[in-house]
């Protein structure tokens, strides 16, 4: 049996105090560029909102909201500010690495009271720098630093990346660190997304003994292969569907949120070169703006119905009736390349509304600017590569299997028998 509990009221109840803590966000954003992180009274209010707890365990007292509603969230706290976005974005979509590591790691993470993001990662690609050797009764970690840390900065635990090698070949372990032990560089200088911290990360010694049920074998997580006492369907979901659909919503908040405020600061505003008094009352302000929206709907189409997609994937994992190993990958190589797309028209749509913005959109204190920047940096994420993603889907369209490439997007991870041609 899986959890049916009804969740809607409860998304109605944050949402509401998200755009309650909104125009604050908004107030705090440039202060927060300048410092390369929130602060402790911004990831205080964040909190106070639900947003850290809508993909925790209802067991452990989390929302455990569906991965559709999450999408409501992260697209929300996105209007007002994109690095408060990724921060609740990393926090939920990252959920399913300490729940798929078993029910001692499920306890620690979120048995005690917490404020802030209870999950953070780093370095989940065979890229990473840190290295995991067995040892009597758990591991020895070292190596570093672990890159992109974000959430880090707040969260208890952070699961660093390491590369183990037994005698059979590499591969790729996750391991629980306490906050405490972990150290962090002053290396977070980036064109946008600079409020979330996600600075690299390093241990605060040279070596740290991790107790073995600490260090998990990315593969069993990703396989689903240990029984975390959960009873939610959301726990059988297929994660990339659920952290991808999520990042979409950055993109669609950001966009939205560029939408509102363009139509906020052009009404009355004349348009240099030309006769109208009135930006909203020219012809080609409405072209623009249809564009624009043509652009955000049919990234918030693709994200709603992935993020439905990986709801309904899960039920059925729950109920015992998983989809077939050729589907699911199918599905998580479209909604990776479907990602990649919500985010490129997202940025397109707010670059439209930055060149028709003026001059004075160039400026810090003008929230169009930074979220041109903010969507330009969401295109640039690792794992959002939109040839290489389109290349992957388009090969298992004609029949062909994709690039055989390891980490946590990793296509081959339900070893389909054979794929046939999609029609």
């Amino acid at each position: 049996m899986f959890s049916t509990h009804d969740t809607s009221e409860r998304l109605t109840t944050i949402l509401e105090a998200v755009r309650a803590l909104g125009p604050t966000l908004r107030e705090r954003a440039l202060e927060a560029e300048r410092a390369g992180r929130h602060s402790d009274q911004t990831i205080a209010d964040l909190d106070a909102t639900g947003v850290f707890n809508i993909g925790s365990p209802a067991e452990f007292g989390g929302d455990e909201l569906s991965v559709r509603q999450q999408l409501d969230v992260v697209t929300e706290i996105s209007k007002w500010d994109g690095s408060c976005g990724w921060t609740v974005w990393a926090g939920a979509s990252t959920n399913w690495i300490p729940t798929g590591s078993g029910a001692r790691i499920v306890e620690e993470v979120y048995g005690p009271e917490w404020v802030g993001p209870r999950v953070a990662g780093s370095s989940h690609f065979p890229a990473s720098r840190g290295r995991a050797q067995r040892v009597d009764g758990g591991w020895i970690i070292s190596g570093g630093p672990w890159t992109f840390g974000s959430d880090s900065l707040w969260a208890p635990f952070t699961n660093l990346g390491c590369i183990a090698d037994d005698g059979a070949g590499p591969y790729l372990v996750a391991v629980q660190v306490p906050l405490e032990e972990l150290r962090f560089l002053d290396d977070w200088h980036v064109a946008g997304m600079r409020a979330t911290g996600s600075v690299s990360i390093t241990l605060a010694t040279d070596e740290l003994f991790v107790p073995e049920y600490r260090g998990i074998d990315f593969r069993e997580i990703t396989a689903g292969t240990h029984d975390n006492g959960l009873k939610g369907s959301l726990w059988k979901a297929p994660t990339l569907g659920w952290a991808f659909s999520l990042m979409a919503g950055m993109s669609i908040g950001l966009a939205q949120g560029a939408l509102d405020r363009f139509l906020d600061r052009s009404s009355g505003r004349p348009i240099r070169g030309t006769t109208y008094k009135n930006q909203l009352e020219a012809p080609l302000t409405h072209l623009m703006l249809t564009e624009v929206h043509t652009k955000i709907q049919s990234a918030t189409l693709m994200a709603q119905a992935n993020a439905s997609e990986t709801d309904r994937l899960g039920a059925l994992a729950a109920a015992g009736t998983p989809a077939d190993p050729e589907y699911m990958q199918d599905f998580s190589a479209r909604v990776l390349a479907e990602t990649a797309y919500a985010a490129k028209w997202c940025a397109e749509a707010i670059e439209l509304l930055q060149r028709n913005s003026g001059s004075t959109a160039i400026m810090d204190s003008e929230p169009i600017q930074r979220s041109w920047r903010d969507a330009r940096v969401i295109t640039l994420h690792g794992a959002l590569n939109l040839e290489a993603l389109s290349e992957n889907y388009g090969r298992l369209m004609a029949g062909i299997q994709p690039h055989n490439f390891a980490g946590i997007t990793t296509l081959d991870r339900f070893a389909p028998a054979a794929v046939k041609k999609v029609s």
